[in-house]
C-alpha cells in the first residue's frame, strides 16, 4: 500500500503570488513545533533563477526535508510560466496529472501531508490538467485557499470555492489587518452572507487543519 498521511491538505490560491508558499511554509513549521511529523509537495514549480529562494526551497526549510522531495529534480522549471508551458518552452517531455500524483512519495508515518498547487485554480499544472484536477486527484481531506483581503476578495474567493467543489474548503485571507475597514468587510461577507469558512493567519490555519 502507497503511503498517505494521517491529514492530507492541498494549498491553493485565488491567483498567483497571493502568498501560498508564505502560509503553507508557517503552517508547517507550526505544526512541527508541536511535534507533528509533517511533509510538503510541491508536485512541479516553474521559477525565475536568481529570484530567491524557490517555492520547494521554502517548503523544504520549513519541513526539515530534501529539496527534491519536496519537488523532485525533473520538475524544476526556470522558465516563469505555468510549469506544462514552462517545461514546453525548455524542450522538456510533457507530463500529466497521473505522473505528478505517483511522484508525490510520501514518507511513511506523516501526521500532516501539504501538497502545494501552482497559481489559481484553472491555472494548467500539467499537460491534461490544472490545480483543480490535480486536487480532485490527490484526494485531500481539506483545501486551503490562500486568498487577498483586499478590493475583489469576494468574487476571486466565490469562483475559486467554486472550481474545487465538493471538497472541503477553508479560506484564508493573507495579509489581513484587521484595522482595515475593507479586511473586515470581506471577511464579514464571506462568512455571513457565503456562508464560508474563513481563518486568518498560520496558526488558525493550523488548527483548522488538524483541530
Amino acid at each position: 500500500m502507497i503511503a498517505r498521511p494521517a491529514r492530507v491538505a492541498f494549498v491553493a490560491g485565488t491567483g498567483t503570488a497571493i502568498g501560498k508558499t508564505w502560509i503553507a511554509s508557517a503552517v508547517l513549521a507550526r505544526l512541527r513545533a508541536a511535534g507533528r511529523r509533517v511533509s510538503a509537495r510541491k508536485p512541479a514549480q516553474s521559477f525565475d533563477e536568481g529570484e530567491g529562494p524557490t517555492d520547494a526551497e521554502v517548503l523544504a526549510t520549513a519541513t526539515g526535508e530534501s529539496l527534491h522531495d519536496v519537488c523532485p529534480a525533473h520538475r524544476w522549471y526556470a522558465r516563469a510560466l505555468a510549469p506544462p508551458m514552462a517545461a514546453a518552452a525548455l524542450g522538456a517531455p510533457p507530463f500529466t496529472i497521473a505522473d505528478l500524483v505517483d511522484e508525490l512519495g510520501w514518507p511513511d508515518g506523516v501526521d500532516v501531508g501539504l501538497v502545494e498547487g501552482a497559481g489559481g485554480p484553472r491555472s494548467p499544472i500539467a499537460a491534461d490538467g490544472d490545480n483543480v484536477t490535480l486536487a480532485c486527484a490527490v484526494a485531500p481531506d481539506l483545501v486551503i485557499l490562500v486568498a487577498d483581503a483586499g478590493l475583489g476578495t469576494i468574487n476571486a474567493v466565490r469562483m475559486s470555492v467554486e472550481a474545487f467543489a465538493p471538497a472541503p474548503v477553508a479560506v484564508v485571507l493573507n495579509r489581513y489587518d484587521d484595522g482595515d475597514a475593507v479586511h473586515r468587510a470581506n471577511r464579514d461577507w464571506l462568512t455571513d452572507r457565503d456562508d464560508f469558512e474563513v481563518v486568518v493567519g498560520p496558526d488558525a490555519t493550523a488548527a483548522r487543519i488538524v483541530p
